[in-house]
Parts: C-alpha cells; structure tokens; sequence
C-alpha cells in the first residue's frame, strides 16, 4: 500500500467541522486550541457552532480549513500506522500539506492562511472580480476563449485546472461572464458563475501576492518528513528554501490540480486519505484515476470507515 496525503481548499468548509474529532479525540483537541491560542480568538467555536456567514468569511474559512485538516491527519497518524508518499494540497490545501510534512509550524500556517484571506478579500473591490467554472472543454479551447474575451485592461485567465474537463476561470467580472456565454455556445456540458468573494489564482491578486510576501519571508521552514507536491509547478518539493517563493506564486498563479493527480498515479501510489472537510478532491481523483482508493476524515463515520478499508485489502 503506497499512501497520499489531499488536504482540500476553500469551499468545503461547514459550521461543525471538526467537532466529533475533537469530542473524541485528544490530538484533534490540542489542534484546535492551539489554532485559538494562535489567533487570539475562539476559531474552534466558530468552526463548530458557527454562524455559517462568518465562517464562511475568507479571513476565517482559510485558518479554519487548515485546523480541521491537521486536526484530522493528527488523528490519523496517532491511530493508524500508514504514512505518506506524497502530500498535496488544493490552493489553500498547500499550506495544510506543508505543516503536515513538518515544513511549516501549525501556529505560523495558520496565523499566515488568515492573513491570507484578508488579503486576498480587499484585493479586488465587491462585484469587480469573478470566477466560472467551464465544464466539458478541453484546456486549449478554455484558454482561446479567456484570449477573445480579455481586452481594454480587463482579463479572464484559467485559474484552476481541476480535472479533465472541469476547469475554473477567474478575472474581472464582465469578460469571466462573456466567457460564460461563448463556453455554452461552443458545447460546454456546464457554464455557472461561482459564488465566491473574490477571483482567486488570477493577476488581479497581485496585491494580495504583495501584502504576503513579507509575511511569508518571515516564516521559518523546516526540513521535509515527505514529498509535497506544489500548486504552482505540479511538482514535488523537498527543498525548504523553495517554500516560500512557490508560496508567493501560488496567489496569482492557476492551481495545477490535473496535473498533480496525475504525478500522484505516476509514483504508483495505491491509496490516499482527504483530511478535513468535505469530499471534493475525492470526487476529482475518482474521475481521473479510480485505481487509486481514496477515502475522507473528517468525522466519526468517516474514521470508522476508513479502519475498516484499511484492514481490508487493496482492490486497486
């Protein structure tokens, strides 16, 4: 059994992520006060009891992702005996996958993933920005259509290139909307405009890119217990100094999911666990790669479930 580590990104989030782990486990718990102790305020009571329209603010989605994710892979390196190949993280994930491989300090990522989300919100003013996803196209017809549609300053550009035939654009508002149109009248299976705050992984980040660096350049990194794969390049990094340069990068660059699914295949892993919240990079990895097993954490079910796949053998 080869093992993966996925460590979703923004949108899976959900008032009571988290709280059966930490009603039952120590190591959830400790994550979780040491994420309250990091910011200063009661995250945990927000993750668990909400409301929904505060969590779901950037600022405290980004360190509440985090928290659940480490929370969970704690709970499933201190009960199972499995341990990773590789790690990889969706946008946000990334810094998940990195305090996992022990590159980054829990309490640093998530005092950084908050700021982050700050940032990333004030970048493009309410209503100025959008994101799409395209569903059905091929990447090169995505691209042609951001080209025809991106002029007089304003852009739309792939931003993430989730799967094949699932790819999501961002940029400013009006030219993400005319794509929308163009991909229905060149055959996309789907065209919806996402309900997001901001347009993310897009040039219209680069002040958000520019308000992290010296908050990343500050952070102190570790050596690496495994592989990470990065957003940026699609490739594994081992190397600390490499860290934060991809980390800044990543703000305005696409998300190379695809890609990085694939790389995750090619190394001949069997199985991977999505820690945290939600079943998105699941359902992705499914679609592309079904000989790899990969199974949620992030409740009381779900650890249930995932001991007794672990116990069972491998049909991959």
């Amino acid at each position: 059994m080869k093992f993966a580590y996925l460590f979703p990104g923004q949108g899976a989030q959900r008032v009571g992520m988290g709280a059966e782990l930490v009603q039952n486990f120590a190591p959830a718990r400790r994550t979780f006060e040491e994420a309250d102790e990091a910011l200063g305020f009661k995250l945990s009571k927000l993750c668990f009891e909400g409301p929904d329209e505060e969590l779901r603010l950037t600022a405290n989605t980004q360190p509440a992702m985090v928290t659940a994710a480490i929370a969970a892979m704690r709970v499933f390196e201190a009960d199972f005996q499995q341990r990773p190949e590789v790690a990889a993280g969706h946008s946000l994930g990334e810094y998940s996958a990195l305090v996992a491989a022990g590159a980054l300090d829990f309490a640093d990522a998530v005092r950084a993933v908050r700021e982050r989300g700050r940032l990333m919100q004030e970048a493009c003013p309410p209503g100025q920005g959008a994101m799409a996803a395209l569903i059905g196209l091929e990447l090169t017809q995505v691209k042609e259509i951001c080209e025809q549609v991106s002029r007089d300053g304003k852009i739309a550009v792939p931003a993430n290139l989730n799967a094949p035939g699932q790819i999501v654009i961002a940029g400013d508002a009006e030219p993400v909307r005319r794509a929308l149109e163009i991909a229905k009248e060149r055959g996309a299976a789907m065209s919806v405009e996402l309900k997001v705050s901001a347009p993310f992984h897009c040039p219209l980040m680069k002040p958000a890119q520019d308000g992290m660096r010296p908050i990343l350049e500050a952070l102190k990194i570790g050596q690496f217990r495994f592989d990470v794969i990065a957003n940026v390049t699609a490739q594994t990094n081992r190397d600390p100094a490499r860290v934060v340069p991809l980390l800044i990068d990543q703000i305005t660059a696409p998300v190379r999911w695809e890609e990085t699914m694939a790389l995750i295949a090619q190394s001949g892993v069997t199985d991977a666990v999505e820690f945290g919240c939600g079943r998105v990079l699941m359902g992705l990895m499914r679609r592309a790669y079904r000989s790899i097993r990969v199974r949620p954490l992030e409740d009381m079910a779900s650890f249930k479930a995932l001991g007794e796949s672990l116990a069972a053998p491998s049909k991959a």
